[in-house]
């Protein structure tokens, strides 16, 4: 029988979960785990808690995510060194990677994108807009937008270099948008909606441009 999640932090929990899975046997190196739809209901928590714990285990070099094939076990066990280094590291030094991965992911994925790709951006980004009940539901909004944009550059490497930052990013958000109590105004669309132009146009130039305007911006208001 499936042990179900009964406390928060529900992420980690259901990250614990499927890691304890994996360590049991249940998916040996290399198996395709279920999708959310079946995993959801099994560890007892919503979908997006279970992309999130993906993302938290993805991070930690235990998944990997192939585009249009699913997740996949790329590790037994999670090597702690790499999620204690993130959780010792500063939010601006985060950010920081962040720029460096997701200014060369919005190139590529200008050059790279497909018609599936764009269509999955630009569904983010419509949610991301309409995800303002609460600062943690936008960030997820947000960070799920900037993870379809990483995706579409088809490079598993830079994937999981940006899962690793996300917990650590994805706290960091929330204590700011709390704190200020605004978010998701027509500026921030409007920023994010010109990283969207701009690989929809497959123009690698003006994706990177958008992508580290954006992001620098917000390494200025978390400093």
């Amino acid at each position: 029988m499936v042990e179900r999640v009964q406390r928060v932090p529900l992420a980690d929990q259901a990250a614990g979960l499927l890691l304890d899975r994996i360590r049991g046997g249940e998916w040996r190196l290399g198996a395709k785990l279920p999708g959310e739809t079946t995993l959801a209901p099994q560890l007892g928590v919503g979908r997006s808690t279970v992309r999130e714990a993906i993302r938290q285990l993805s991070g930690r070099g235990v998944l990997t995510t192939r585009q249009g094939s699913g997740v996949f076990v790329a590790a037994l066990d999670a090597p702690e060194d790499r999620v204690m280094l993130m959780s010792r590291a500063s939010i601006i030094t985060v950010i920081e990677a962040r720029i460096a991965v997701e200014t060369e992911t919005a190139s590529l994925a200008a050059a790279r994108r497909t018609p599936a790709h764009l269509r999955a951006i630009r569904q983010a980004l419509v949610a991301r807009e309409g995800a303002v009940a609460t600062a943690s539901e936008h960030v997820d909004a947000d960070l799920d937008f900037h993870r379809a944009v990483v995706v579409a550059a088809g490079n598993d490497i830079l994937t999981d270099l940006f899962d690793l930052s996300t917990p650590r990013m994805r706290e960091a958000m929330v204590d700011m948008l709390a704190i200020r109590g605004e978010y998701g105004g027509v500026a921030d669309h409007d920023a994010h909606a010109a990283l969207v132009d701009a690989v929809a146009d497959r123009s690698p130039d003006d994706a990177a441009r958008a992508s580290r305007a954006h992001l620098s911006a917000l390494k200025e208001a978390l400093a």
